[in-house]
Parts: structure tokens; C-alpha cells; sequence
């Protein structure tokens, strides 16, 4: 299938604004901003046309909508690329309804359930639609398992994975990804520790981590995502998985912490329902703290020759352009389609579908840079 038609579903929102402005340079494309909300999609559209070499349009679209699927076909998009969560408590009606019509899919979910179970669609996707839908097209699990992947290479034994993310406290904050955590912390989270499952408590188990001299060391506590289940089955070697982000402020981490406490004590049931107040409190602190933020991954095993091995990988963002890196692995698989690269078909988390070359190609325009190291015995 020829992907010219592309619809961004929350397209004027934290993430899917960067996504059409980043794709604002493939002049064979018509980007379709689409939402509830047509005055917004109207006003990104305005904004960004005049420098567009894509065609914008902008269209209403509610995914909550009855009618969804025949809004869908009216619309006539080649792909969808939905980035209106949280994702937590979403079911599949929008990659079902892409099925329908016959469209490619690709979310930037973080919610473990959500990424995880896609793979249920795979038979209808592949068979009666012949498209392909991927999600976790986002930091987690895409990112991450692009990174993974590319160093697991250099062992003979891969033990342990520990990676956590960081972003600068005056980075743009989106309410989605703040609900999102909001709903699991205090509550129980499954993590793969010494080869068995285990339980953990989200935004729970403080620690603090140094990334390099340019982010500085960070604070963390844990979080739920989709490489917590996906990773173990993919190197099956592995006895610890942990994933961990945090708060640039002292004041707002250690906050969430206590949060957490009054969650799993029952004082509250779930945090998620304050999401607008929470975030609204939040700016009050937007002047503290830097725009600079990071992902740091910890591969620990054996080398090929049988030795201990510690690699570290540490991607930085800095002049405010952290929110973009969520976006970088919807980018690289929408281009991959628009170039007729990726003929894929099916329902599949976002696993190893790109390299660590094409990651270096998206960013390269940006204030992003990304180094490792290795430790050997």
C-alpha cells in the first residue's frame, strides 16, 4: 500500500503536534490533524502551513465516536498514527476501526496491557486487512528495544537490564503522559527479578542515578511499561529487568513518592483522577530545574570471550526538545512507509522494527546526542 495520506488522531496534543510538524517536510504527504477539539487542529494547521512542504488539512475526529469507522473511511488515510492517551483503560477500537477501512496503524501507547496484547489483532491485520499495526511506537518499548537489540550483540550472556528515563523539569509536560502514571502509582507492577516474577509498588523504590556531566544525577522511582513483560521473553538469558523514571525537582519526586504511600495505604484510590490539578500545580515549579533531559540503558553479562561485561548508553536532549523523543519511533516507521520500506503486516508491539542507523538519521537535526561505554571486568 502507497502511504500518502496520514492522520495524526490528537494532532494539535504534546506529542502529535511535534509528529506533524516533523513530518511537515515530505512534500508527497497530506497530514490530516485530527481530534475533538477543530479549533485546535485548525490553528496548528494555520501555523504550520505557510512552511509546510506537506499538504495540512484538519479534520474532527473522536475516537470515542459510534460512528468512528465511517468517519475513517470518509477521510481516507493511509495510516493512523494515534497519539491521544493515556492509554491506560483504552481498548482497540481504534486499530480495529483501522482494519476496517484498511489503514496502517501506529500509537505511541506506553501502557503495558495495551502494547502487549495488540498481537491479538495480528490474524485480522495480516489476513483480512493486510496492514500492519504497531504499538509502542514511543520511547518504550521502541526506543528501548532498538538500543537493546543493537548492543545485545556483544554478549554471549545478557544478565541484567536496568534503564530509566529523566526528564528536565521545564520540559513540556502533556496531561496524557502524567494520567498515565498517575494510575498506576502506589499499585502493584510485575517485574522479572533473579528469573521469577516478582512485585513492585509504581513510584515506589527510590534511588538516585548519575547519567553523564550534561544531565547530571536524577532521581527515580518505578514505572510501568511494556519491556517489563516484552523484554524477558525476548532474551530469555535475562534474570533482572527494571525500569525506573523520575522527577528533575527533589520537591516533586520525593512528592510522588509520598503519593504513592497514601495510594497503596488506601487513602487514595487512584491518583489519576487529579491529573488536571496535578499538572496545574506542577507549572508552579516550571522556573526550577533545566530543560535537560535523558534515557540511560544498563546492559550487564558475559562477552563473547566469557568475561563480565557493563555496557551504558546515555541519550540527551537538550534546549527544551525532550517531548520529541517519545515521537522519534512513529517518525522513522511512518517515513519507513512512506519509502515503501516497510512491508510488514500484522499487529505487533514496536520490537526491533528499526535500527540504530535510522535512529541517528531522525535525530540528527536536533538537539539530541547519545554516547556509551563499556566496563570490562
Amino acid at each position: 500500500m502507497s502511504v500518502r495520506r496520514i492522520l495524526i488522531l490528537g494532532g494539535y496534543g504534546n506529542f502529535g503536534k511535534r509528529i506533524v510538524s516533523s513530518l511537515c517536510d515530505c512534500a508527497e504527504v497530506t497530514l490530516i490533524i485530527a481530534g475533538r477539539n477543530k479549533t485546535k487542529a485548525d490553528a496548528l494547521r494555520d501555523s504550520l502551513s505557510a512552511q509546510a512542504s506537506a499538504t495540512l488539512i484538519s479534520a474532527p475526529l473522536d475516537l470515542q465516536s459510534p460512528d468512528l469507522v465511517e468517519q475513517l473511511k470518509a477521510l481516507q488515510p493511509d495510516l493512523l498514527i494515534h497519539t491521544g492517551g493515556p492509554f491506560q483503560g483504552q481498548d482497540y477500537r481504534v486499530p480495529q476501526a483501522c482494519i476496517a477501512v484498511g489503514c496502517h496503524y501506529i500509537d505511541l501507547a506506553d501502557d503495558r496491557r495495551f502494547v502487549c496484547d495488540i498481537s491479538q489483532l495480528d490474524a485480522a491485520a495480516a489476513q483480512a486487512a493486510k496492514v500492519l499495526l504497531v504499538s509502542g511506537a514511543s520511547s518504550v518499548p521502541g526506543m528501548s528495544s532498538c538500543v537493546i537489540a543493537h548492543f545485545a550483540e556483544r554478549f554471549s550472556r545478557l544478565d541484567d537490564i536496568d534503564f530509566s528515563i529523566a526528564p528536565g523539569n521545564q520540559a513540556e509536560r502533556g496531561e496524557a503522559t502524567v494520567g498515565g502514571i498517575l494510575s498506576y502509582t502506589g499499585h502493584p507492577i510485575r517485574v522479572w527479578r533473579d528469573g521469577n516474577w516478582a512485585q513492585v509498588y509504581g513510584w515506589m523504590s527510590p534511588r538516585t542515578m548519575l547519567f553523564d556531566d550534561t544531565i547530571g544525577t536524577r532521581p527515580l522511582a518505578n514505572i510501568d511499561i511494556p519491556d517489563l513483560e516484552l523484554l524477558p521473553l525476548a532474551y530469555p538469558t535475562v534474570r533482572n529487568v527494571a525500569f525506573q523514571a523520575g522527577l528533575e525537582l527533589p520537591l516533586l519526586h520525593y512528592g510522588m513518592c509520598l503519593m504513592a504511600w497514601m495510594a497503596r495505604l488506601g487513602l487514595v484510590r487512584d491518583w489519576s483522577r487529579w491529573t488536571r490539578p496535578i499538572v496545574s500545580a506542577s507549572e508552579w515549579f516550571i522556573r526550577w530545574g533545566t530543560d535537560t533531559g535523558g534515557m540511560q540503558i544498563n546492559l550487564r553479562g558475559l562477552d563473547q570471550q566469557q568475561q563480565p561485561l557493563h555496557i551504558k548508553w546515555v541519550l540527551g536532549a537538550t534546549d527544551g526538545i525532550g517531548p520529541y523523543i517519545p515521537t522519534l519511533s512513529a517518525l522513522i516507521l511512518a517515513r519507513k512507509l512512506i519509502a515503501g520500506e516497510l512491508t510488514s503486516v500484522g499487529a505487533t508491539p514496536c520490537m526491533n522494527l528499526y535500527s540504530m542507523a535510522d535512529f541517528a538519521h531522525e535525530v540528527e537535526p536536533l538537539a539530541i546526542y547519545q554516547h556509551s561505554e563499556e566496563t570490562r571486568g
